[in-house]
């Protein structure tokens, strides 16, 4: 598995070093800063990166949230903020449900946290495959960023310490976002073929809860390829039916 910390416009030079910080002492090495407000030259960055400077000296900087994803296998986002059944882009799993369905993946994985003051949006959200939640007092549920990141590379990290036999590793390969990504546009035109719902609104998010369904799975590539074939024959009968009654 090749891990990547994605910061959305970070703000604060002192959780960006102490980021570089916890990655390391996690061995996490790929950083990439999205619209970042801080420079990586920045002097307070450094002082609290310690002996992790060498991470910001490397990190990738890029302007958008979907050029970070590109090569991306897997998406996964973080909020303060759960949602209910109706706003899935913020149904989350807890860190330790999220790193022990990984520590097996075998792919690029990328871990996307928000700002500071306000976190990822749910358009953003909508982008990843699924979302993290770090279960909190409801008196202050909202983690400072450096530590919120700390908690999910240990949880990825005492799944890792597990395997110790080279014989337990999967031999299944997982399947890519793009893979996925077919699957759920093959969905999405099987719901508008049906025109079900009639709620246009509805039925986005019937695509959008399909997708998060997907992505929490873990799913292979032998099982998503065989999502393909029924969805699409399905498709072509009911888009067929509808042109023979035109």
């Amino acid at each position: 598995m090749e891990l990547k910390v994605i910061l959305v416009e970070p703000e604060y030079p002192i959780n960006l070093g102490a980021i570089a910080r916890v990655m390391k002492n996690f061995g996490v090495k790929d950083l990439i800063l999205v619209n970042p407000k801080v420079s990586l030259d920045n002097e307070i960055a450094r002082k609290f990166a310690v002996h992790a400077v060498e991470i910001l000296k490397n990190a990738q900087v890029v302007e958008t949230l979907k050029e970070a994803l590109s090569g991306i296998d897997l998406a996964i986002g973080t909020s303060g903020l759960a949602g209910g059944d109706y706003i899935p882009e913020r149904t989350p799993i807890t860190p330790e449900d999220f790193a022990k369905r990984l520590f097996l993946y075998e792919g690029k994985v990328g871990i996307v946290f928000g700002r500071e003051s306000r976190g990822l949006d749910n358009k953003e959200l909508k982008m990843l495959d699924f979302t993290v939640t770090i279960p909190t007092s409801q008196e202050y549920p909202v983690m400072n960023l450096s530590h919120a990141v700390g908690i999910i590379l240990y949880e990825i990290y005492k799944q890792q310490l597990k395997v110790s036999h080279p014989e337990i590793k999967d031999k299944l390969r997982k399947s890519t976002r793009d893979e996925r990504e077919r699957a759920v546009n093959l969905w999405a035109r099987f719901l508008d073929a049906l025109q079900y719902p009639k709620d246009l609104e509805k039925r986005k998010l019937y695509v959008l809860m399909f997708k998060r369904f997907l992505g929490r799975g873990f799913i292979y590539a032998k099982e998503v390829h065989s999502i393909y074939g029924p969805i699409r024959k399905a498709t072509e009968i009911l888009e067929r039916c509808k042109n023979d009654n035109d």
